[in-house]
């Protein structure tokens, strides 16, 4: 068993990429997305890329996977209907919840508050009670949880989370709330908030909590029925997904823990950018991820892409670490439309997504989308994934015409204004992960890929200043390529909650050697050698009296030298770069986290042959595009027969199985030494 397999299940378009660990080869594949069931999909295209590579699925030994499975359940409100126990006089902490309303001024006469993940028919406060120090105040009322689990199970309640008054300093009462419902609901899954999230503040805790619950009977489902098919198609290697934070973690943790697994699908491109970036030399990238539906944008900072402590889907914001990624509703399925009272065009968030598709698929679609607009311009070539799909151009410019004819004007301009207004979308979302987190984008290169990433690349590096403009190798598949070279990764925390002022270094090294200790063997529990394993150590910080806490990374060997004081220094700086100003109060180190990382894997990127700077080897034929107001001579090239060093002025479009990359007017594309694509102003 030498190989690896990741999969990303997007929402047009499921990506695989099978690694030999030993020779380094690899092959890739995409196969169009089962909504209704996405292991079909998964098992459609292992049959093909294992036929393909001439491999036995035996001999597979790790199956890597990148989900929105948990997504879809609360971006859709399919969750379980979930069962909450709390300590008596908080039955409303979900109802309650925070004093935030989203929006601007007045935001909420017109906000809907979003129903709670837990009705408050649901909930049921208990007696019994734990002080702030972990001592029992008040024993728990057995008698009265028994009484609580058999109503809840009487309304028909499909998983259970118990999150207690202090649970996160003593959870003994959780604990035995848990063990009475193991007896009372047999298989029903039970969450447990001190062992989801041992932190502070009851509301985050309790939320956090809840939406496990409700995507755990979901995730389980999935994961149990992936687990089966695979077994079938004759896969038996190890099921691991990929965490929001980018790290992976075991199929079983996954289905106890799936609030960890919320951003799965969107971190597989980070990781996937990550590599490829260490093996270009790029140290500061911004990415753009581009598929069918959405389009997800994240930023990496000397080679560490940032990581917040909550984890954001639609309306829900649980305290979970996951990468920083934004995402907007503009991808390649996304349906532009006029509105009858603006009459101003309108692209996305609705997505044609996989089922009917675009126009241009031939799958039965009818409304213009952006890959039609792309289509009709000349920016993506009649024939996609290697000749094998071919698009209908005739048709995509019937549903195009429709937008030309409600605005009164030319089909090539409304066509174009299709892609302007979506190259704008994703500018507005980059922005909001660089320049509104205190970074300057002209610090950045610009990484785009998924399907349609490399397509728009070029126009949004110019949008920001950005360059050069990177279209990675394999770009469709490059969150599949994350999901297979990324490592194992589990957490701990801890709430700390002293002033600075009173805390002693080596009392802080303690906890945190034995957060570790904690850490690791979790990990070798999941069969990862006790050699390999490597401890990272991060510290939430703020000023006394803030709401709010800044994570920073720590090592043990800095906080020894540095002690108390490199922390607060390090925090002063990062305050000030994000919000421009420090304060004289006293700082406060609120909570702990150790991380333990598996070993990563090693590969390098295959070298190409270097060439003479001259492309007319790889070119395809001549080509005519709409670019700048009006028709213009291009060319397409072939990706797969580009040379090292080989040099492309656009306008031009490079074509390979699973992406097509535009280089604009005004631009030159060069093939660096790896076959990255680095476009920059001419």
């Amino acid at each position: 068993m030498r190989y690896r397999l990741g999969v990303d299940v997007g929402g047009t378009f499921t990506d695989l990429l099978l690694f030999d660990n030993d020779s380094g080869q690899f092959w890739r594949h995409k196969t169009p997305s089962t909504p209704h069931d996405s292991s079909e999909g998964i098992l459609n295209g292992v049959q093909a890329i294992t036929a393909d590579a001439g491999v036995d699925p035996a001999d597979i030994e790790f199956f890597l996977h990148g989900t929105t499975v948990a997504t879809n359940a609360v971006l859709e409100g399919k969750g379980a209907r979930v069962g909450l126990i709390v300590t008596e006089g908080y039955r409303d902490v979900m109802q309650i919840a925070r004093s935030f309303v989203p929006g601007g001024l007045a935001a909420w006469i017109v906000w809907p508050k979003p129903q709670p993940l837990a009705a408050l028919e649901d909930t049921i406060d208990v007696p019994g009670r734990m002080g702030a120090d972990g001592k029992e105040v008040r024993p728990l009322d057995e008698e009265a949880v028994r009484k609580a689990i058999r109503k809840l199970k009487d309304q028909g309640i499909e998983a259970l989370t118990v999150s207690l008054m202090n649970a996160y300093v003593n959870g003994a009462h959780e604990q035995r709330i848990g063990e009475i419902a193991a007896e009372e609901l047999g298989d029903l899954p039970v969450s447990l908030s001190h062992e989801v999230l041992p932190e502070m503040q009851e509301y985050e805790r309790t939320l956090s909590t809840v939406a496990n619950a409700a995507v755990r009977p979901v995730v389980g489902k999935y994961i149990s029925n992936l687990r089966s098919k695979l077994a079938d198609a004759g896969v038996t290697g190890k099921l691991s997904l990929l965490r929001s934070d980018g790290g992976l973690m075991s199929s079983q943790k996954a289905e106890e823990h799936p609030v960890n697994i919320l951003m799965s699908g969107p971190a597989g491109g980070v990781t996937g950018a990550l590599w490829v970036a260490r093996n270009a030399g790029f140290k500061n990238i911004l990415t753009l991820d581009v598929g069918g539906t959405s389009t997800d944008v994240a930023l990496i900072e000397n080679l560490e892409p940032r990581r917040v402590r909550t984890t954001d889907v639609g309306h829900l914001s649980v305290r979970a670490s996951s990468l920083d990624v934004k995402t907007v509703g503009a991808g390649g399925g996304s349906i532009a439309h006029v509105p009858e009272l603006t009459r101003a065009l309108r692209v996305g968030p609705e997505s044609a997504g996989a089922v009917p598709g675009p126009v241009a698929y031939g799958k039965g679609g009818e409304q213009p989308t952006v890959t039609d607009a792309n289509v009709v311009l000349g920016y993506l070539p009649e024939n996609l994934l290697g000749g094998s799909f071919k698009l209908d151009r005739e048709g995509a410019k019937k549903s195009v015409q429709t937008i030309a004819d409600a605005l009164d004007i030319g089909l090539m301009e409304a066509a174009r204004g299709i892609i302007d207004i979506v190259n704008e979308n994703m500018f507005g979302a980059l922005r909001m992960i660089s320049v509104q987190q205190g970074y300057d984008p002209r610090d950045f290169a610009l990484m785009g890929f998924g399907g349609a990433g490399p397509l728009h690349v070029n126009a949004v590096a110019r949008l920001m200043g950005s360059w050069p403009a990177i279209s990675p190798v394999s770009p469709g598949v490059l969150c599949a390529l994350g999901d297979a070279t990324t490592r194992m990764r589990t957490e701990t925390a801890r709430s700390f909650s002293r002033l600075a002022r009173d805390t002693d270094v080596s009392e802080l090294v303690e906890l945190l050697d034995e957060m570790a200790a904690q850490t690791r063997a979790e990990l070798e529990a999941d069969g990862i050698p006790a050699d390999t394993i490597r401890s990272e150590f991060e510290v939430d910080v703020r000023y006394a009296g803030q709401a709010f806490e800044v994570p920073l990374t720590i090592d043990q060997a800095t906080l020894r030298d540095k002690g108390i004081d490199g922390i607060l220094a390090r925090f002063d700086e990062e305050h000030r770069r994000l919000f421009t100003f420090n304060m004289d109060t006293p700082h406060e180190i609120v909570n702990l986290r150790a991380v333990a990382l598996g070993e990563a894997l090693e590969i390098d990127a295959a070298e190409l042959d270097k060439g003479d700077g001259n492309p007319d080897g790889a070119k395809l034929r001549d080509h005519t595009l709409w670019m700048g107001g009006k028709q213009r001579e291009a060319a397409i090239y072939d990706r797969s027969r580009l040379r090292q060093g080989d040099t492309i002025p656009g306008p031009a479009i490079i074509t390979e199985m699973d992406s097509t990359t535009l280089v604009e007017t005004d631009c030159v594309a060069t093939i660096d030494a790896v076959g990255n694509i680095l476009i920059n102003p001419a």
